[in-house]
């Protein structure tokens, strides 16, 4: 990606105060881009949202059985991904 593409996409973060930029200190021409305290916030909120919507929605379309089903795909699902 070329610089001239790059700051097109981070500069609206910026402008927005969702990214920081510092010089890297070990390459003046270089910047190190961080997520800000506020996008950090933005995103747990937005991940405390989806996940408050999909309990509800597994409590209220899935039966308690269901839910046992469900349950016991996750667990073999995060044993896969975790080996």
């Amino acid at each position: 990606m070329r610089p001239q593409s790059m700051s097109a996409v981070v500069t609206p973060l910026q402008e927005a105060g969702l990214v920081s930029g510092a010089p890297d200190p070990n390459d003046g021409r270089q910047t190190l881009m961080s997520l800000t305290p506020k996008c950090l916030r933005w995103i747990r909120e937005g991940r405390a949202a989806r996940q408050d919507w999909l309990a509800t929605i597994i409590s209220q379309k899935l039966s308690a059985h269901e839910q046992e089903k469900l349950q016991a795909a996750l667990e073999l699902l995060t044993r896969l991904v975790e080996e």
